[in-house]
């Protein structure tokens, strides 16, 4: 199914310039050079340089704020990875460094995901927790609103991931119905005689932010990989974290 997400690319980002460009397309410009393997010095630059209330400005509304992240968490992790793949060794230390810098500021890959697109929620979300005291940091730039859906587009670089996409704010709907559709649908095994499915660990770690496994069953319904009408085990597979990097 990953070839859905080529729909989604933009060659004409290639030859966009940063500074004239939206955060967002300068944001799939970073995506589709980790892609194709284009030098990112200046975009790295273009990041770190980019003025902070620009980023407010620019990031205005969920949807806009949402389409950026995604890319930057989606790049820097393919970056930062193919720079030197043995941070993976360590995922725990390389998920929480700050070592990257957006409008002056170190941000890691935990703190995008968690504080900014998850809404200041604690890294695993077996249940809704909110962080008890933000930083003003992440109060400036987190969505406003949580989206279960993100789950099917971050791209941690390991085999299990969903695949990655350019995110667009004109399409996000769209593209995240897609990957949602995309991910359940190539994922999620029903063994009709033992009457059990397996579905992501993801579904596991986040099921707060699925609305439990009330709600991670509606979603395998919804797109039929269970039936409605009978009663189904729910079991969460292993998860490979091998590395696998360019899982356009």
């Amino acid at each position: 199914m990953r070839f859905f997400f080529v729909l989604f690319l933009f060659p004409v980002f290639l030859k966009a310039q940063p500074h004239n460009s939206t955060l967002i397309a300068a944001s799939q410009q970073l995506l589709l050079a980790a892609k194709t393997g284009e030098p990112v010095d200046s975009l790295v630059q273009f990041f770190s340089d980019v003025p902070f209330h620009q980023l407010q400005k620019e990031l205005s509304t969920d949807v806009k704020a949402k389409a950026f992240w995604l890319n930057i968490y989606n790049a820097y992790t393919q970056v930062l990875l193919q720079q030197n793949p043995d941070a993976y060794k360590n995922r725990n230390r390389f998920f929480k460094s700050r070592q990257i810098i957006i409008a002056g500021e170190k941000l890691s890959l935990d703190f995008i995901e968690h504080r900014i697109i998850r809404c200041s929620e604690w890294k695993l979300g077996l249940v809704y927790v909110k962080i008890l005291f933000p930083s003003n940091l992440e109060k400036q730039l987190r969505l406003a609103r949580k989206d279960y859906r993100i789950h099917f587009a971050l791209n941690c670089g390991a085999k299990s991931c969903p695949p990655i996409a350019f995110y667009d704010d004109a399409k996000l709907e769209e593209q995240l119905n897609l990957a949602e559709k995309a991910f359940i649908k190539n994922d999620a095994v029903y063994d009709a005689k033992k009457g059990i499915v397996e579905a992501s660990k993801i579904f596991s770690w986040f099921r707060g932010d699925f609305g439990g496994k009330k709600g991670i069953r509606q979603l395998l319904i919804k797109y039929k990989m269970i039936p409605a009408d009978k009663k189904v085990k729910l079991k969460f597979k292993a998860y490979d974290w091998t590395l696998m990097l360019k899982a356009f």
